[in-house]
Order: structure tokens, then sequence, then C-alpha cells
């Protein structure tokens, strides 16, 4: 079977036309034999013939499924495999450019060699799925984004390797985190992976028009700029790189300059502010047609990009009206914010083994001066501190006892973790979410608020001094 054709059918196409609008993607067999029979172009008596035929190869499914050992199953179970075999039909029935063709195969062919095809059109497509992939695998970024890279090396396998086209063809298997600029939810199964793939794919395509070093230039000053560790949180990497390539053209930069400096900001920042919501439509349009123009995008790419374009233009026009460009525009931050820096290294950390034992020996200890000894002689990597605080080999006082011996450099480390949705968008000052504390349940973060909460004014503000001159991205907390 050629899947690049319209297959060929031999019924009549009627004239009357069936609308779009009132048929649904996910329910297409079922929608379409709904508007069919309202508008005649289909009979009662054959669509009740063709539930009957799909009855038939649901019982078939049934004995592949038990392997031949039962003729039932659970409701549950038998509403799973009509879902995959109407997913198959589905997919059959999609292929044609009109409703009214697939109307006029449903009325003389029959059912069995409807869902057979349907099955073939979809291995056709997991196999495009797999390619897909491979060709995102070998052209992912280098980036230490991990909903990115953990999509790509751990969730999508899992729908390569456990995608059932008979069983399960309508499951999507995969848990994806890694968010697209623009994504379809609607469609499920291989549809929805294979669209996955695609657009990501045109997204990296499109990233990798810059230097590496500028997508970590804009990864960082992202980070930076919201106060948040951008290597654990969901967004977007493609929205960064180009909105900021929109804007360093709307500043008079080139497409593939993204650093956009202090200067640039603010003369983005008052063209926009200043001009009417129509200029700024049209400011936006025009600077996204000169990107496509210098990057040279191909169709595929300037599709998409176009897909993208009224996303961006009310973006704008969100952070116009709240006279803010602040989220937006990722500019080049203050170096003094990146005066400190600390590397962890893996190789510091205690093996999983040494942390066990080591807990025991904590745990073994009556004296708490003991226990604070132990734990600042040994203990040397903030991934086993983490460790340890979570190990709940700590109580009451000994917590603050060990706490008592930090500096404040490793209290700030530990607020960035404590207070981490906080510091995300509060504008508080650090001494008042302090005193207000956060929500947790973790027992080690409940007695690091309260100690944090009984040091005096001076020293809570040069803590809080400290932790906004970390550089957050270069801390692996986990």
């Amino acid at each position: 079977m050629k899947f690049d054709k319209k297959p060929n059918y031999s019924n009549p196409i009627s004239p009357i036309t069936i609308e779009q609008s009132r048929l649904k993607r996910n329910q297409y067999l079922l929608s379409l034999l709904q508007e069919g029979q309202r508008l005649g172009l289909i009979t009662s008596q054959r669509a009740y013939q063709i539930q009957l035929e799909m009855m038939q190869i649901l019982q078939q499914l049934i004995q592949q499924h038990t392997q031949g050992e039962s003729t039932s199953v659970s409701s549950e179970t038998a509403q799973g495999l009509m879902t995959s075999l109407m997913y198959a039909i589905d997919t059959y029935t999609l292929l044609f450019e009109t409703p009214e063709e697939a109307i006029a195969h449903l009325q003389d062919e029959n059912m069995k060699d409807i869902y057979s095809k349907g099955v073939e059109l979809l291995r056709h497509y997991f196999e495009e799925a797999k390619q897909l992939y491979r060709d995102v695998k070998k052209m992912k970024l280098d980036v230490p984004v991990d909903a990115y890279q953990m999509t790509i090396d751990e969730s999508l396998p899992v729908f390569m390797k456990h995608y059932d086209i008979i069983f399960e063809a309508q499951n999507t298997m995969a848990s994806i985190d890694y968010p697209l600029a623009i994504d379809d939810m609607r469609l499920r199964g291989v549809f929805y992976i294979k669209q996955y793939l695609e657009r990501l794919q045109l997204e990296t395509r499109f990233c990798r028009f810059f230097h590496q070093q500028d997508v970590m230039y804009m990864l960082t000053n992202f980070g930076n700029i919201n106060r948040i560790n951008y290597q654990i949180e969901l967004f977007n990497i493609f929205e960064l790189m180009i909105n900021n390539a929109v804007f360093s053209l709307l500043s008079g930069g080139e497409a593939t300059d993204v650093r956009i400096s202090e200067i640039q900001f603010e003369q983005i920042n008052q063209m926009l502010t200043a001009s009417p919501a129509n200029q700024r439509t049209k400011l936006i349009h025009e600077a996204v047609d000169q990107l496509q123009e210098d990057l040279q995008t191909d169709q595929a790419l300037t599709d998409y990009i176009n897909l993208y374009r009224d996303e961006l233009v009310q973006r704008v026009s969100n952070a116009a009206e709240v006279g803010s460009f602040e989220k937006l525009i990722i500019r080049e931050v203050n170096e003094r914010e990146k005066s400190m820096v600390f590397k962890v290294n893996e190789n510091d950390r205690m093996s999983d083994l040494q942390m066990r034992n080591f807990v025991d020996r904590i745990l073994e200890s009556d004296s708490t001066e003991e226990k604070v000894q132990l734990i600042r002689r040994h203990v040397v990597s903030l991934h086993d501190y983490l460790d340890l605080l979570n190990a709940e080999c700590l109580f009451n006082g000994e917590y603050e006892a060990l706490f008592a011996t930090f500096g404040d450099v490793e209290l700030a480390i530990l607020a960035k973790i404590v207070f981490y949705e906080e510091l995300r968008e509060d504008k508080r000052d650090f001494s008042d979410i302090v005193a207000v504390g956060a929500e947790t349940e973790t027992e080690w973060e409940v007695h690091y608020i309260a100690f944090m909460q009984q040091l005096d004014d001076t020293h809570i503000r040069a803590v809080g001094d400290l932790m906004y001159e970390i550089n957050y991205e270069d801390i692996s907390f986990y």
C-alpha cells in the first residue's frame, strides 16, 4: 500500500458537503457516521452493519489479546481494545481529503479491510516517528536543561519501546515534560508523538542558528532575571531564542545576535511601550519577516515560526500594557550577580553504601555535639548534605545545632532551596520572606526556617545579600 497517494475509491462522491466543524478529530468515524446519516449520505442500515463488523473485529482482538484462552475480558479491557480499533479506523478514514470521500469508502468497503489498512498506516507513521526520533537525538542541543534532555533521552524512548499498535494504539505511553512553543495536546498516540518530534526538530534546528555560547548566555540570564534554577524549570528554549532574535532586529541588531544590552533593552522598551497596539503588531510582524529572510528559513520552519507569530504579538502586547518587558526580553545582567560561583564535584559525593553507613553512625550517637562534629568533619558535598538532611537522622535541636555551625554562604545556599518558590516571583525583601516562612512538610526545612527566623536582622540581610550573588546555575543541587 502506498501512503503518499490518495487511496482509490469506486463509489460516487455525494455533492452534499459535510461541515468539517461538526466532525471530531478523536472520534472521527463516529462523528462521520452521525453526520452522514443526518445528511442522508449513508443509510442507517449500513451504519448498523458497520457496527456489527466492528464488533466482529473486536472479538478477534479479544481472542488475540488473551492468546486464544478466552473470548471475554473485563469491560475496561474491552473498552480499551475498542478504542484502539477505532483509532486505527480513524487513521484510515482521515487519509481522505474530504469526509464525503471517506463516506463513499465506508459504503462498500468492509470494516475488516479498512481496519487492516488503518493498522498498516499506523505502522508507517510509527516508523516515521522512529526516524524523527533518531534525527532529533543526533541534533539535540548541548544544554543542561533537565526537561529537554530527559524527554529526549528517557521519555521518548519509552514510547518507541512500548507503543502497541494493535491493543493500545491510542495511548501516548510516554510522559513528556519538555513543553513545545506550539503544541496540539488534542492528538493522541503516534499522531501526537510524531507531531511532537516534528516540532521539536524544527525548534532545535532554529536554535542551531545560534552559537552554543549564545544559547547558554540566554539560559543563564533567563535564570538570573527570573531568579530560578533554569536547569530544573519547565520552559521552551526556542521561545527564548526567537524572542530575543526579534528584539535584536527591532533594536538594529543582527538576527543571529540574541545578546541584548541594557541600552538596547531601554530602546526596545521605550519603542514598544510608546507605540499604539496596531503599530506594535506591525513592528513585530516586520521583524519576524526580517528574521525569516535573514536566516533563510526553509518552508517547514517558516510555517512553524508563523504559527508562533501571534503568540509573540500577544506577549508583547501584554508586556506593553503592564509597562514592563523585564521578563520578556532577556538582557545581560549585572556582572556583580556572577561574582560568586560554586562548583560541586560529583566525585566528592559519598556512594550510596557510604551514605547509609554514615547515617547509621549518626543515628547511633546520643550526643548532639558528636553528631555535628561528625557531619562537619566528613560531609563536604552539597549533595551529601541534602541526602543527610533528608535522611531524617537528626532530631529537634540537633538541626539548629548543625545550622549554627554553617557560615553565611552555606545558609544562603540552603535558603535558595528552602525558599525557591518564594524567590521566583516574590518582590519582598529576603528578611520579609524569612519572617513569613514557606510552606513545607520536610522536617529539616521546617527547622531551617525556624533557625533563620531567630537570627537578627543584620545576619539575615547578610545571608540574603550573599544569596543574590550566588550564580545559581553553577550549583548542582540534585
